[in-house]
């Protein structure tokens, strides 16, 4: 059985790496991106209406107390010069999407938990990388190549703590917390910080003389399971840096692309050849990068009129070379017709991916 993206394919004296990447104050960082009128105002994306809400605030916004779920009236006297923007709902999935295959890139163990947040775990990773803050450094560098946004990072070995850490340094930030400071970190932490102690929870705690991770550590598990039932195993485990938790995908890649949109449409074999052998051969850099082949290349082809045209064709041997590739392209462009209209857009895809994972065992080493 392969057990290798499993807790029980990791020896007990060696720690997970866990990536949480988190964008900073994405929505609105989005519309600041896009509109350079809104750069270092303070931005409520949401609905500035009587009944509305924020659904994101920039940073700017922030300092006044805006949040996100705060009513739009309550956030209009915190901050009287407050820009509330529409949200657009569509732009930000794209962009997430186009940050995901960065991180598909790494890994396939990706647990997407909103738009513009995910944990990685990248304890066995697909460049080969020992360094899980390596990896991180990269990541956030493509992102902010790929879509000039800035996102941060925690390093650590659980979800929980690498969670924490992506929020200390904020915005534009890396935290590690490496496997010898974990306990020594959560015994500071504030007990409203841990994973599971809500508002009312922490509350009572504090009532109860408990406002750190070491006054908590200093309960026995049998004594904080009397008092909070079987939450209260969680808390004996949690402080003491044990979350096992594994990163769960929310699905397995299924495809690759690579497309492109031309500023002048393209009408001549001439044209879209020279345009689908770029787009072909940064297909060919992804297949490599993912270490992954491929059986069925697809031919998108979108008319100046925006009518969408898609043609595939599929081999018996798995495939990842130009030189393979290119033909089956070629081919579908003149099959079952050339293009019988302009073209303003070209597309090259690759599916029914064989995943080649590298079985071999190695030494796994604690460099974070």
């Amino acid at each position: 059985m392969h057990t290798r993206n499993t807790v029980k394919g990791i020896p007990q004296n060696m720690h997970r790496k866990i990536i949480h990447i988190d964008m900073d104050a994405f929505y609105a960082s989005v519309e600041q991106r896009d509109d350079p009128e809104l750069r270092g105002k303070p931005v409520a994306v949401g609905w500035g209406s009587k009944r509305g809400v924020v659904a994101a605030a920039s940073y700017e916004a922030r300092k006044f107390g805006v949040r996100s779920a705060l009513p739009s009236m309550t956030a209009k006297r915190l901050c009287p010069d407050l820009i509330f923007v529409r949200p657009r709902f569509d732009v930000y999935k794209k962009i997430s999407n186009q940050i995901r295959e960065i991180f598909f890139e790494y890994t396939d163990l990706v647990e997407p938990l909103s738009l513009d947040e995910a944990y990685l775990d990248v304890t066995h990773n697909k460049m080969g990388h020992d360094s899980a803050t390596k990896i991180a450094r990269e990541i956030r560098a493509r992102i902010l190549e790929t879509t000039n946004l800035t996102a941060s990072a925690g390093i650590s070995i659980n979800k929980f703590l690498a969670k924490v850490a992506s929020d200390i340094n904020k915005p534009d930030g890396i935290t590690l917390i490496p496997p010898d400071r974990a306990e020594p970190f959560l015994e500071k932490l504030p007990i409203e910080k841990f994973f599971g102690i809500g508002k009312k929870t922490a509350e009572k705690m504090k009532k109860m003389g408990l406002r750190t991770g070491a006054d908590l550590k200093a309960w026995s598990e049998l004594e904080l399971a009397r008092k909070f039932g079987k939450m209260g195993r969680h808390y004996y485990k949690i402080v003491r840096a044990r979350d096992e938790r594994q990163v769960k995908p929310d699905r397995l890649r299924k495809s690759v692309g690579i497309e492109n949109t031309f500023s002048d449409d393209l009408e001549t074999p001439e044209e879209m050849l020279a345009e689908l052998q770029k787009l072909t051969e940064k297909l060919c850099g992804r297949l490599h990068r993912i270490s992954t082949k491929t059986r069925t290349i697809t031919l998108k082809i979108k008319y100046h009129d925006f009518e969408l045209k898609t043609r595939s064709k599929s081999q018996n041997t798995y495939l990842d070379q130009e030189e393979h590739i290119f033909p089956i392209v070629e081919h579908l462009l003149f099959h079952p017709e050339f293009p019988v209209k302009a073209v303003r857009l070209l597309g090259v895809y690759a599916s029914n991916l064989d995943n080649l994972l590298d079985d071999t065992p190695r030494q796994l080493t604690l460099e974070f």
